[in-house]
């Protein structure tokens, strides 16, 4: 008979009180963890570039609050949120993840830049 495993990790205690047998607090987590990955390389993204959040967002033709919602994972009531766990849900269909990724790649005649979302 195998003895309970005691721990004092705070993380690990709340993880299984509420989340390990509640696959929609499963989901959640999972959909804050890809928008956290965005956050940084967004952040990253527009430090690397030398842009304040005003340049950004005007490179972008957005406001300055969008990209600081991105970079903030603050955007759970805008489309941004409700995509994260669309795509969720067709990675979970078709029994893959998601894994948000920007590449460096050059310019495109157009001006045109990409960013990739990968299901592994």
């Amino acid at each position: 008979m195998s003895e309970k495993r005691r721990t004092s990790d705070a993380v690990e205690i709340l993880y299984h009180l509420y989340v390990k047998d509640d696959p929609e607090m499963q989901r959640m987590l999972e959909a804050e963890r890809v928008k956290s990955k965005i956050a940084r390389q967004v952040y990253d993204l527009r430090i690397s570039a030398g842009l304040t959040h005003q340049q950004l967002a005007e490179k972008v033709g957005t406001t300055i609050e969008v990209i600081d919602n991105l970079e903030e994972t603050d955007y759970e009531d805008h489309e941004m949120g409700d995509a994260v766990f669309m795509l969720q849900r067709i990675a979970k269909a078709v029994g893959k993840r998601i894994e948000v990724d920007f590449r460096v790649v050059p310019l495109s005649t157009t001006g045109e830049t990409t960013g990739s979302i990968a299901t592994r």
